[in-house]
């Protein structure tokens, strides 16, 4: 697997205002995230760069406007520890009716483990017992991203 160059400080900075620029298309003029694609793009604008596991999440209202997008988890090179509870409290209390997550691999690999799979599993019955959703579960790189509610995981 390929691992990424450390980036420099130019990159980090032209990567940071690709996700401003995003964010400011998926939240626009208070429109809805209703394309996954613009949410992994975001996701992997956020995510991408870092050289450690990042659990990022987007909280959502009841017709997808964005609440916040907040990094909730970090990691090592190759995990991290997600604690559904605190998924579920964040959402609470910022009155959130769903979420998007997503974490990104430094590895490069798009492929979600079982391990990935089963944290989003945990999670969607965690919210699921207070009402909020849980809409997708990217997993990002440099390369892209892979979208577990479009494999029919969600």
């Amino acid at each position: 697997m390929r691992v990424p160059k450390p980036l420099t400080n130019e990159q980090s900075r032209l990567l940071q205002q690709a996700e401003t620029l995003m964010r400011s298309r998926i939240r626009g003029d208070g429109t809805q995230i209703s394309d996954p694609s613009a949410a992994g793009s975001m996701f992997r604008y956020r995510l991408a760069s870092h050289d450690r596991e990042v659990l990022s999440i987007a909280f959502l209202t009841t017709r997808h406007k964005v609440i916040a997008v907040e990094d909730l988890f970090a990691g090592s090179l190759d995990a991290s520890e997600v604690h559904p509870r605190e998924i579920v409290k964040r959402a609470l209390e910022l009155n959130a009716a769903a979420i998007i997550m997503a974490h990104n691999h430094p590895s490069g690999s798009l492929e979600p483990s079982a391990a990935d799979r089963a944290v989003s599993t945990r999670c969607k019955q965690a919210l699921a017992l207070v009402d909020v959703r849980l809409l997708d579960h990217f997993v990002v790189s440099a390369d892209g991203y892979t979208s577990m509610a479009a494999r029919g995981w969600i």
